[in-house]
């Protein structure tokens, strides 16, 4: 673990009753890990934000994170309309990315990994490429990516917007339990501890274990104690 798994664990929003609880902050989600993009543009807003890379601040609006997974149909690599309804019945960890994000690319091998690693156990990988279709596909057979990707530009971007992030930081990860409830929506880098901490709450949940709720409070707990333990 390292200062970039600090700033991550700082990132987590856990949508919770009413509104959402943004960890260790009221006002703002503030990025450390991602890249900013502007609103309807689908490729890098411009060049100095690609060569800062991961280092690129921003901040979010604290916004309302949905209860459940919001509906929304974007393309598959063929060109087919894909509902997000049609993983339905697993927990999906679904990845806003983009072909020019340094950190959406370093995540890449972990994804790929934690698709494999918990398909047994009813878990999906989605990846949602924010960006060119001609540039994700050339990009995920190059890389031959595995899970399964959909891509979009403005009407992804609507979708981000529809999980409560209106102002993308790429990358960023939303984590559903098998039942479409929005377990956590995680802004930044994502490391192997973190998830698993947050995988391992969703699996709870789906054996009713535990209720959503508390769920989401092991979590924040749980990535509180890793930037605690990173940051020493």
């Amino acid at each position: 673990m390292n200062a970039r798994l600090t700033a991550g664990a700082l990132l987590v929003v856990l949508g919770i009753g009413a509104g959402a609880v943004v960890h260790f902050s009221r006002g703002t989600v503030e990025s450390r890990q991602g890249v900013k993009v502007a609103a309807g543009r689908a490729s890098a807003p411009n060049a100095r934000d690609v060569e800062a890379g991961p280092e690129v601040a921003g901040a979010l609006p604290a916004r309302k994170i949905p209860e459940r997974l919001p509906q929304f149909s974007l393309q598959d690599p063929s060109g087919k309309p894909t509902s997000i309804g049609s993983f339905a019945d697993k927990s999906l960890i679904i990845n806003f990315w983009a072909t020019w994000c340094a950190p959406c690319r370093s995540e890449i091998p972990l994804l790929e990994g934690l698709h494999a690693e918990w398909a047994d156990r009813g878990v999906s990988v989605v990846g949602i490429a924010v960006d060119h279709r001609e540039a994700v596909l050339e990009f995920a057979k190059r890389f031959k990516i595995a899970y399964p990707l959909l891509i979009g530009e403005q009407d992804a971007l609507d979708a981000a917007a529809a999980l409560g992030v209106a102002s993308p930081v790429f990358p960023f990860t939303v984590f559903t339990d098998r039942r479409g409830e929005v377990v956590a929506l995680y802004i930044g880098e994502l490391h192997k501890p973190q998830a698993e901490l947050i995988l391992s709450q969703v699996q709870s949940l789906n054996q009713g274990q535990i209720e959503l709720a508390a769920a989401r409070r092991a979590i924040t707990d749980g990535l509180s104690s890793l930037a605690a333990g990173a940051s020493t």
